[in-house]
């Protein structure tokens, strides 16, 4: 995986976009992301809603996500 820069908002939401999540609901200053996963379960990603994310919350962001893996084959 690449190394990481603190990023927007607006920035860290296309990423779950991007990989088949939809916007779940958005509630205070978090925004809430879905996804349907085989098998049906599903993963949910709350992303911060502020002008610059953190690096640590990125990671999780994608550990959660589970997009690590597809982030390291870019």
């Amino acid at each position: 995986m690449p190394k990481l820069r603190p990023l927007s908002a607006t920035e860290v939401t296309r990423l779950p976009r991007a990989h088949g999540f939809e916007l779940a609901h958005q509630r205070g200053s978090h925004i809430i992301y879905r996804r349907r996963l085989p098998g049906g379960d599903s993963a949910t990603v709350p992303v911060p809603n502020r002008r610059e994310i953190p690096v640590g919350t990125l990671k999780s962001i994608i550990n959660m996500s589970g997009l690590d893996e597809a982030l390291s084959r870019r």
